[in-house]
């Protein structure tokens, strides 16, 4: 090495040291005065070209004063690169060497910040005025605008749930980034501004190296990997990009619609990132440089998914001196909402929010808050899945129709669907909702067994339609309601809390379902269904008496019924130790009712029954639902499936439920006011009660639904005096995040009780 470098570029070195890197060899070269960086590279007249087009930019700078970047030295003959070492095609060149120590090493000041964002401005300023046909020309996978190329390696990425983030921040930046394309400004930048590229001096930026991705690129690209690489490890990212933002802003002014996508754009980086390290450890499991900063990448990814978008622009906006954008207050949108609907459809919360977007287990309102989801169980698999919303995208770009049609779809999911029940339970008919299932699955019982009575739970709710409404107790039994019709049977509610057996070892079970079978043996004529959920939810997660299915379920067949169970709530994997909520009580029901999570929001509902019971139903008159069952309701719901099983999203309900559930038992014993913890995997309930008695407290339980949404986590309140505490996220829920959710309950109920006391 030191004999070519003598005879090629007349330098004589005393020492060659090897330094890190990913696509190409690097040499520190030190001479008696002098220290200079050998680079080589693998032949191919490609890279030939960009060796060459780096070089052009450096000489470039140079001509344009441009401190701190390298100085390309030439050969002996003038030329900056060479073909032929050892009789050996390669490139090579020499750089003069830059003193600094690298950004990643030195502890970050706002002033080195500050720093930061001046050095890249004054840079891109110069590089506007360079133009290159052949950094022009390239298709990078370093470049943002040229993110799909990095798609291919998602696969590669080995842990499902960080895929799916990476994957959900592929799908904003088609939705966010590419319709605002035209409108962005583009130039040559440097293009990759990270820790190990950046060379400080004190508190001053000094220098930059390696111009090797260089690209032709939009220009707010520049700042969105400086803030990406300098801001990854930093528990507050906006603050610190804000710096860098206004500094860059004050030598190069950036544009409002830039800081409008740069949200997306560092999450682009990031994607970026992740996927062509996941690849490189396939490649090539022991190049560490290639793992460098992986840590902190997805360390980042978590960070920026809980920062609301709006709140990053906003952020962004300010640092560059634009005024923040004004959406409609809260009180507008309601009185918009109430000119053209009717007050009897309801809003949660005291202070109703203005939502505008969601991801995973994260709202977004409309002015910058990020909301803890610990409360909606229909975005079951998280909100916007990408792989959900794909599946719909594709589909309803293909065909979407209707069941009088032969598709694909329909069989396969009907098939998969099936695949996870008993084998009894091997027919199904899709709808568009619980409501509209539950419906089909009465009109279907009176069918099959000729009888009109059902029997249904106190407490318990099926949905919306008039049969269904007749057949909820919760709502047929409201002062406001229509009544019980003579047709209905209510069973007591079997809860081993306030109801009168309490032994939940099978004997309050067995007790409870004796009291539902007298009133069977009692009735006058027999009963053609009983219809139940595994839970109560509306009764305020009251779970069943374990064995009480087990024993009603046997005499409902015996004197001619049908046993239907309503899974809209409890089943795709809820309850953590079972698939569906009628696995606990050890039964196979006749009829299983499915909708809310079945296509994660996408309208859709389905009733699962024997083949006994659609053979009754086919002597009857033509069923027919108009979307039931649809080509893109089918894609979406088996994206759910195949969501829940990849990223193992029942067993996450099973650990995250239980450390949850474990969290709350411990703040009852520290609380007098929590009388019973109840509830299974992601599907829980906390009665709150007057201190050591078992009266309600509806008004505590309400302020803690509303103080945890003022601290910006979501949970709601139900049962028959809406005293009870319900939570029921998505799957996706961590156990971070049910830490987070007890602590803010205990902080809560410690301030109540302060407040109290004094």
């Amino acid at each position: 090495m030191k004999t070519i470098l003598r005879e090629q570029f007349g330098i004589n070195a005393i020492k060659v040291e090897r330094l890190s890197g990913l696509d190409n060899a690097n040499y520190l070269v030190e001479t008696k005065t002098e220290r200079y960086i050998f680079k080589t590279y693998p032949y191919t007249r490609d890279i030939l070209t960009l060796v060459e087009a780096e070089n052009d930019a450096l000489l470039f700078l140079q001509n344009e004063d441009q401190k701190g970047t390298q100085r390309p030295i030439p050969l002996k003959d003038r030329n900056y690169t060479v073909l032929d070492i050892n009789e050996q095609k390669c490139i090579c060149r020499m750089l003069s060497y830059l003193d600094g120590v690298f950004l990643a090493d030195v502890p970050h000041t706002e002033k080195l910040f500050q720093s930061l964002g001046r050095f890249l401005a004054h840079l891109d300023l110069k590089l506007q005025n360079f133009v290159n046909y052949r950094i022009e020309a390239r298709k990078l996978k370093w470049d943002i605008l040229h993110l799909d190329l990095s798609k291919q390696y998602l696969e590669h990425i080995p842990d499902k749930k960080n895929r799916s983030i990476v994957y959900y921040y592929f799908k904003q930046y088609e939705e966010n980034v590419v319709p605002s394309l035209p409108e962005l400004r583009t130039s040559i930048i440097h293009n990759d501004a990270n820790e190990w590229n950046v060379l400080v001096a004190g508190e001053e930026v000094s220098g930059i190296i390696d111009f090797g991705d260089m690209a032709h690129t939009l220009l707010i690209n520049e700042l969105a990997i400086a803030i990406t690489y300098s801001c990854y490890d930093k528990e507050n990212p906006l603050e610190w990009a804000s710096i860098l933002i206004r500094s860059y802003h004050e030598i190069l002014p950036v544009q409002e619609k830039e800081l409008e996508v740069l949200y997306y754009l560092i999450a682009a980086r990031l994607c970026i990132s992740v996927c062509n390290s996941a690849y490189a450890r396939v490649k090539n499991g022991d190049n560490e440089y290639a793992f460098v900063s992986e840590k902190y990448a997805w360390q980042m990814f978590y960070r920026w998914l809980a920062i609301n978008p709006i709140a990053a622009e906003t952020s962004f906006r300010r640092a560059a001196g634009f005024p923040a954008k004004n959406p409609l207050p809260v009180e507008k949108m309601l009185s918009k909402r109430y000119e053209h609907m009717s007050s009897i459809l309801s809003v949660s919360y005291d202070n109703p929010i203005y939502m505008k977007g969601a991801a995973f287990q994260y709202m977004y309102d409309a002015y910058g808050n990020t909301f803890l989801d610990a409360y909606n169980n229909i975005p079951h698999v998280g909100h916007t899945h990408p792989k959900v919303v794909e599946a719909g995208q594709r589909q309803m770009a293909k065909l979407n129709t209707n069941t009088r049609y032969l598709y694909d779809s329909l069989n396969e999911y009907a098939e998969k669907l099936l695949a996870k029940f008993p084998d009894s339970l091997n027919k199904v008919f899709f709808v568009n909702s619980g409501s509209a299932a539950t419906d089909l699955a009465l009109r279907m019982a009176t069918i099959h067994t000729g009888h009109k009575k059902i029997m249904v739970m106190e407490h318990g709710y099926h949905g919306n339609t008039r049969a269904a409404i007749d057949v909820s107790y919760y709502k047929f039994s409201n002062p406001k309601g229509s009544g019980k019709k003579e047709h209905i049977v209510v069973a007591p509610i079997p809860d081993t809390y306030r109801g009168k057996y309490t032994n939940d070892n099978g004997s309050a079970g067995k007790s409870y379902a004796e009291e539902a079978i007298n009133l069977i043996e009692n009735s006058e004529t027999p009963i053609g269904a009983f219809i139940s959920e595994p839970i109560i939810g509306c009764g305020g997660q009251v779970p069943l008496a374990k064995g009480y299915l087990k024993h009603l379920y046997p005499v409902i067949r015996k004197q001619g019924g049908v046993c239907i169970d309503d899974e809209v709530q409890t089943g795709f994997g809820r309850m953590g130790d079972h698939f569906w909520g009628y696995e606990a009580q050890e039964v196979v029901p006749d009829m299983v009712i499915l909708g809310k999570p079945m296509a994660n929001g996408h309208p859709m509902g389905a009733v699962v029954c024997t083949s006994e019971i659609a053979a009754s139903f086919e002597k009857g008159v033509e069923f027919f639902s108009s979307f039931g069952g649809n080509p893109v309701s089918c894609a979406i719901a088996l994206s759910v499936l195949e969501v829940i099983e990849e990223e193992n999203l029942q067993e996450n309900a099973k650990i995250t439920g239980d450390y949850y559930k474990s969290l709350l038992a411990a703040l009852q014993k520290k609380y007098h006011c929590i009388g019973d913890v109840r509830g299974s995997g992601l599907y829980l309930g906390v009665e709150i009660v007057k201190d050591n008695t078992m009266e309600p407290d509806t008004e505590l339980a309400h302020h803690i639904k509303n103080e945890l949404r003022n601290r910006h986590i979501l949970i709601s309140t139900d049962g028959p005096n809406d005293s009870v505490l319900k939570t029921k996220p998505p799957l996706c829920f961590s156990k971070e995040d049910a830490f987070k959710t007890v602590e803010q309950i205990n902080d809560i109920l410690k301030k109540h009780y302060k407040t109290r006391i004094l």
